[in-house]
C-alpha cells in the first residue's frame, strides 16, 4: 500500500455521536441496561469463581470502558487485563494511564513475544499487514490472538465489550457462548447496547474514554491499522478498510 493510500484526511468537527441528548428515556433505559449487566457479572461470579478464574478484556473502546467503570464502582472481583501491542495510538496509552489514576488500580498488560514479531519485520517489513489478508492476520496474531491466548489461559470466562450492532460479522452476537478456540465461556454483556446507549453511560458517569472517538474514531485498534470513519458509515468501518468488511476481525472474536 503506497502513501497515498494510508494518507487520511480527518474530519475536525466534533463528533456528535460522543455527545449524545441524555434525554429522560435515554437515561432510565441506561440505568436498566447497566442493572442488567450488574447482575450477569454477579452470576457470572458465582458460577466461574473469583479474580483467578473469570477476567474482562479491555480493549480500551468506549464498550470496554463501560464494562470497566461497572466493575470498579461495584468493585466486582474480576480481573481487568489489556492486550499491548507495541503499536497502539498515543490516545490509547493516555487512556492507560487515565484509567489508571481515575479508578486506582493497574491494569494487568500482555505484550507479544518479542522474537517472532522481530522476525516477521525483518523478513517482511515493518509495514507488511498491508500487503495481504495473511500478511495481516499473521501480524494480528503475534500481536493479539497469542497474547490473548496466554491471558485466558487457565480461566473458566471471559468477558467482553463486544456488541451486536458494531458490524456484519457481530450481528448475531448472543449475551453468552462457548469459545471453542480458547475453551471456555465467553460473556458479552453489552451486545444488546446501541452506540447512543454507550455514550450516553459515559457521560452520565463521567468515564474515561479515548479522545479518538471525538475525531469519529468509533472503534479504535493499531494505530496503522484504524482509520477515522465517513458520517453513515459502519462504526468499525475504519479498521482493516482495505478489506472486505465481512471478514474483517483480528482473530480474537473469530467464530468457530
Amino acid at each position: 500500500m503506497s502513501n497515498d493510500q494510508t494518507s487520511l484526511l480527518r474530519p475536525v468537527a466534533s463528533n456528535p455521536a460522543t455527545t449524545p441528548e441524555l434525554t429522560p428515556a435515554l437515561q432510565t433505559s441506561v440505568k436498566k441496561k447497566r442493572h442488567e449487566v450488574v447482575n450477569l457479572l454477579k452470576a457470572a461470579i458465582a458460577e466461574f469463581g473469583n479474580l483467578s478464574e473469570i477476567t474482562f478484556a479491555n480493549s480500551m473502546g468506549a464498550e470496554d470502558m463501560v464494562l470497566t467503570d461497572i466493575i470498579q464502582r461495584e468493585a466486582l472481583p474480576i480481573e481487568i487485563f489489556s492486550l499491548d501491542t507495541g503499536r497502539l495510538p498515543t490516545e490509547t496509552y493516555d487512556l492507560i494511564a487515565a484509567t489508571e489514576q481515575a479508578y486506582q488500580t493497574k491494569l494487568k498488560l500482555f505484550f507479544p513475544q518479542a522474537e517472532p514479531v522481530q522476525q516477521y519485520v525483518r523478513t517482511h517489513g515493518i509495514n507488511a499487514f498491508y500487503e495481504s489478508i495473511d500478511l495481516r492476520k499473521t501480524c494480528c496474531f503475534m500481536r493479539k490472538v497469542e497474547p490473548l491466548q496466554r491471558a485466558l489461559k487457565g480461566k473458566k470466562a471471559w468477558i467482553t465489550g463486544m456488541r451486536a450492532e458494531q458490524s456484519t460479522t457481530r450481528v448475531d452476537l448472543p449475551l453468552r457462548q462457548f469459545d471453542a478456540g480458547n475453551q471456555l465461556e465467553k460473556l458479552n454483556p453489552l451486545t444488546d447496547w446501541t452506540e447512543q446507549e454507550v455514550w450516553a453511560y459515559i457521560r452520565m458517569f463521567e468515564v474515561p474514554y479515548n479522545k479518538l472517538h471525538d475525531q469519529f474514531y468509533p472503534s479504535i485498534g493499531c494505530a496503522p491499522c484504524t482509520r477515522a470513519v465517513a458520517i453513515g458509515e459502519d462504526v468499525r468501518a475504519g479498521r482493516w478498510w482495505w478489506e472486505d468488511p465481512l471478514n474483517k476481525e483480528c482473530g480474537l472474536h473469530v467464530k468457530k
